[in-house]
C-alpha cells in the first residue's frame, strides 16, 4: 500500500490483516455492528495517512510482512501517543503480547477470539478516543482564550467582541480584512489569527505595502525569473510563494497600485502565482490577511481601489476599536505596558496618581495603543507623564496646576469614576446608575458628556 490521502474522519476503525479470509470476517463483524470501517491488507504507509486528531482506532495483526503490528504501533504513537491500537496475536504469542502492551498497545486479542470480545474492545477504545479528543479540544480552546487575553489586553465590550470574532475566524480558511487606525494593533490581530489556526507551524510573512517602492513591489510580492527585467540576474522567490503553507499579512493594502491589485485579486480567486518573466503557474496554499486604515469602500467609489477586490476581501472583516472607544482599557493597558517596561529595565514603575489616571482616561489617543505603549515606557523610566497636546500630569491629584483648573480636574475625575464602574459587570443601565448613586437620566447625560457608552445603551 502506497501513501494515499488522509483517512476520512468518518472512519471509526481501520482494520489491517494480511489474511484475506480473516480480514473479511472481522470486517463483517464490525460492519454489522454499525461501525464505519476501512480494511487493509498491509500497514505500509498507514501512519502517514492518519492525522493526529483522527477520531478512530486501529486494529492490526502483529505478524505481517513488511511493516508488522509492533512497528505500526511505534509509527502511529510517534504521531499521536494517545491513539488506541488493538493488536491481534496468534496462539502462543504471549511474549509478543506482553511486548505490545509495554509498547503502549490499548489491548490485544489472542486468536481465536469471539466476535463479542473484538466489539467490546473496539467500543471501549472508541469511547476513550472520544474523551481524549474532547479534552484536547477544551485545553486548546482554553489556551486560545488565554493567548488572546494576553495579546489583546482589555475588558471593554468592544475588545471582548473582537476576541470572540478572532476566535471564530482563526480556525477557518477565510481571508480576513482588518480595519483599524494607525497604532491600533492590526499586526497583533493578524498574528493572533495565524497562531490560533491550523497554519500556526507555517510561515507568517508580514509586508507593509505602503513601505514598498512602486518599482519593486511586484518583484517583492510575486517574485521573478532571471532576465525578467534589467538587473534580474537570478530567480527570486516572492513573498506570496514564500508564505506557502502559512499566512501572508498585507498591511496598508490601500497603498497598492491598481495594476498590483488586479494580480492580487487573481491570486485570491485562483490561489496561483506567476513569477515576473515566467509562464509557470505555482499553486499556493496560503491565507491572506489584509489590513487598512482607510475606508476601502469609499476608496473604491473614488476609483482609488478596485471594487471587486474590496468585495473579495470584505467577506470576513474585523474592526479594531480605537483606544478612545475602549474606556477603562486605557488604564489597564498603561499599567500592563509600564510593568512590562519595568521588568525589561529592572525597575519598579511608580504608582499612578488620580490626576494621571484622569489624564489617561480623557486623552483621545490619536496614536492608539502604540502611543500609549511609548507613554508607559517613559513613565516606567521615571519621566513625566506627558501626552501629545496635554499638560504634564506629574503632580499629586490634590494639587491644582497652572494649566488645569479645578473644574477641569473635577470633570476628569468624574469621568474616571464612571469609566471605572463601566469596566465592572452590569446587566443594565439601572444597575450602573445604582452603583454610582445617580438617577438614570443624570447618568445618561453624563455618559454623553464624557463620550462614554454603556454596552446595552441605545445609540
Amino acid at each position: 500500500m502506497s501513501t494515499g490521502p488522509f483517512i476520512d474522519s468518518h472512519i471509526q476503525v481501520v482494520l489491517i490483516d494480511d489474511d484475506p479470509h480473516l480480514r473479511k470476517a472481522l470486517g463483517q463483524t464490525l460492519d454489522l455492528a454499525g461501525l464505519k470501517i476501512l480494511t487493509l491488507g498491509e500497514a505500509q504507509g498507514l501512519a502517514d495517512r492518519i492525522e493526529r486528531d483522527w477520531p478512530g482506532v486501529v486494529v492490526s495483526d502483529i505478524r505481517m510482512p513488511g511493516v508488522d503490528g509492533l512497528e505500526l504501533l511505534t509509527q502511529l504513537h510517534a504521531k499521536d501517543s494517545d491513539l488506541p491500537v488493538l493488536l491481534i496475536t496468534g496462539h502462543g504469542d504471549v511474549p509478543l503480547a506482553v511486548q505490545a502492551m509495554r509498547a503502549g498497545a490499548y489491548d490485544f486479542l489472542e486468536k481465536p477470539f469471539a466476535s463479542d470480545a473484538l466489539l467490546d474492545s473496539v467500543r471501549r477504545a472508541l469511547d476513550l478516543r472520544r474523551l481524549v479528543l474532547e479534552n484536547r479540544s477544551l485545553r486548546l480552546a482554553l489556551s486560545d482564550r488565554q493567548q488572546l487575553s494576553t495579546r489583546l489586553v482589555g475588558q471593554s465590550p468592544p475588545m471582548a467582541r473582537l476576541r470572540e470574532q478572532i476566535g471564530a475566524l482563526a480556525g477557518t480558511r477565510a481571508d480576513v480584512l482588518i480595519l483599524g487606525e494607525t497604532g491600533a494593533g492590526k499586526e497583533v490581530v493578524a498574528r493572533a489569527l495565524h497562531d490560533l489556526s491550523a497554519r500556526r507551524n507555517g510561515p507568517f510573512v508580514a509586508i507593509n505595502a505602503g513601505a514598498l517602492a512602486e518599482s519593486v513591489v511586484e518583484s517583492e510580492l510575486f517574485g521573478h525569473e532571471p532576465g525578467a527585467f534589467t538587473g534580474a540576474q537570478k530567480r527570486r522567490i516572492g513573498k506570496f510563494e514564500f508564505a506557502n503553507g502559512g499566512t501572508l499579512f498585507l498591511d496598508e493594502i490601500e497603498s497598492m497600485s491598481l495594476d498590483v491589485q488586479v494580480k492580487l485579486l487573481r491570486l485570491l480567486q485562483e490561489r496561483v502565482v506567476e513569477r515576473l518573466g515566467g509562464n509557470q503557474q505555482i499553486a499556493l496554499d496560503i491565507r491572506v490577511i489584509a489590513a487598512t486604515k482607510e475606508d476601502l469602500r469609499q476608496a473604491a467609489d473614488h476609483g482609488r481601489f478596485r471594487a471587486d477586490l474590496y468585495y473579495r476581501l470584505n467577506v470576513a472583516p474585523l474592526r479594531i476599536p480605537p483606544l478612545r472607544e475602549r474606556g477603562e482599557d486605557a488604564l489597564v493597558l498603561f499599567e500592563y505596558y509600564a510593568d512590562a517596561a519595568g521588568q525589561r529595565h529592572g525597575i519598579t514603575p511608580p504608582p499612578l496618581q488620580a490626576n494621571q489616571r484622569a489624564l489617561l482616561l480623557s486623552h483621545p489617543w490619536p496614536g492608539n495603543v502604540r502611543e500609549l505603549q511609548n507613554a508607559a515606557e517613559r513613565f516606567a523610566l521615571g519621566l513625566e507623564l506627558a501626552l501629545d497636546g496635554e499638560p504634564p500630569a506629574s503632580a499629586p491629584s490634590h494639587v491644582t496646576t497652572v494649566n488645569s483648573g479645578l473644574s477641569e480636574q473635577v470633570e476628569a475625575f468624574e469621568r474616571s469614576l464612571i469609566a471605572a464602574e463601566l469596566a465592572r459587570p452590569h446587566n443594565s443601565l439601572r444597575s450602573l446608575a445604582e452603583a454610582l448613586g445617580l438617577p438614570r437620566k443624570t447618568l445618561h447625560d453624563k455618559l454623553r458628556k464624557h463620550g462614554l457608552t454603556f454596552a446595552d445603551e441605545p445609540e
